[in-house]
């Protein structure tokens, strides 16, 4: 039994962009810069003699440029390899092949089996070689010349519009490969979040299986994974905010609070951390043990203990170079977290970039608690288990 119509033809429509009006209109925007940039820049540089100065499958390009940046499709030498080339086959198809229609086909088959090769495949390119074989007189007189002027310089003026308006725009473009993020420590191990789930490898081995060309880089294929699988945890542990597990009788100290006095209180509780707050109590920094040790200079000293209270004693040189106060060896800006951020949030913070102690802040920036690697991993247990009991 077939669909009626209406919903059958609903079914051939694609599934609505997830972008806002903002980034439609910040797309629209750049396509109308980037041609009009290269048009009149064209015909500035080529003069009004000029029989061809901005030709069609730059509208295509610049679809890609600003629309979809991040688009292997669409990067650099994408654009200005895929056009050119596939321009310059083009042409050497209209030369040799007398049948126009022979002559286009044989032009499509080799750009995109070139652009293949030369890792730069992009669709503009196929509108690029038809252009040359179905130009007419004005491209046949330019011969291979016109791989170079108009399309080569056209491809050049709009990806540099699209370097300036995409970056300026918020939109990272070239839209490099991001690195595997590197461990806090230095050392060959994956970060933690990235041992448990699917592996970059496992996720390469997928694409290999698939056999497709996919617009969308391989880290932002990862990314988008693990953002999904963030969301879904999110949702299983969304009612457990940072007010739920923070600490709230948190011991601080200023700017300038005097070493010795936030070493005693570290030592007197117990802590690893200490929030340093301004008179309004709003959060401006956090000084550890760590930052102690590294400012007292420990390497290669003969005697610890006696470094360490050289270094706390207070001197009476009013304009000695040591640290004397908090505010000389606080790490800062500091990360902080609002009362009503999920828990589920810190994990990567705590996991992979070496965090400790995440201070908690209210509306105003004035500390409100603190959450600490034990408190998430207690946090997330007690999630895990009532989601087991209840299944």
């Amino acid at each position: 039994m077939s669909l009626p119509l209406p919903a059958w033809l609903h079914s051939l429509l694609p599934a609505a962009p997830a972008v806002d009006a903002t980034e439609r209109l910040r797309a629209c925007g750049g396509a109308l810069l980037g041609i009009a940039v290269t048009g009149f820049v064209t015909a500035w540089l080529l003069g009004p003699q000029a029989a061809v100065t901005l030709i069609a499958p730059m509208g295509a390009s610049a679809v890609l440029l600003f629309a979809v940046p991040a688009s292997p499709l669409a990067q650099p030498w994408s654009i200005l390899g895929g056009n050119t080339v596939s321009a310059a086959i083009g042409v050497g198809c209209a030369l040799l092949i007398p049948n126009v229609a022979l002559a286009a086909a044989a032009a499509i088959f080799l750009a995109i089996g070139v652009m293949f090769a030369l890792r730069c495949l992009h669709p503009p390119g196929g509108a690029a070689a038809l252009t040359a074989v179905l130009g007419g007189p004005a491209v046949h007189t330019a011969g291979f010349g016109f791989a170079l002027v108009p399309v080569a310089l056209n491809s050049v003026l709009l990806l540099a519009v699209a370097l300036v308006y995409n970056n300026l725009t918020g939109r990272r473009y070239p839209h490099a490969q991001r690195l595997a993020a590197a461990h806090p420590h230095q050392t060959a191990d994956l970060v933690p979040t990235a041992r448990l789930g699917f592996t970059v490898d496992d996720l390469q081995r997928a694409l290999k299986d698939y056999n497709q060309v996919l617009d969308i880089s391989a880290d932002d294929l990862a990314e988008l994974f693990v953002q999904t699988e963030r969301q879904a945890y999110r949702r299983r542990v969304a009612d457990t905010r940072c007010r739920e597990i923070m600490s709230r009788d948190i011991l601080t100290v200023e700017y300038a609070t005097e070493l010795g006095e936030a070493w005693r209180l570290m030592r007197s509780h117990g802590l690893q951390a200490l929030p340093v707050v301004d008179r309004a109590r709003r959060v401006i920094g956090i000084v550890t043990r760590s930052d102690f040790l590294h400012h007292a200079d420990l390497l290669g000293h003969a005697s610890l203990r006696a470094r360490v209270h050289e270094f706390l004693r207070r001197t009476p040189h009013t304009h000695s170079d040591k640290h004397e106060v908090v505010g000389q060896i606080m790490s800062s800006p500091v990360k902080t977290a609002t009362v009503a951020t999920p828990i589920v949030d810190l994990v990567p913070w705590m996991a992979d970039t070496g965090l400790h102690h995440v201070p908690v802040v209210d509306e105003e920036r004035r500390i409100a608690g603190m959450v600490t690697q034990t408190d998430l991993v207690a946090a997330l247990y007690e999630t895990s288990l009532a989601g087991l009991k209840a299944a």
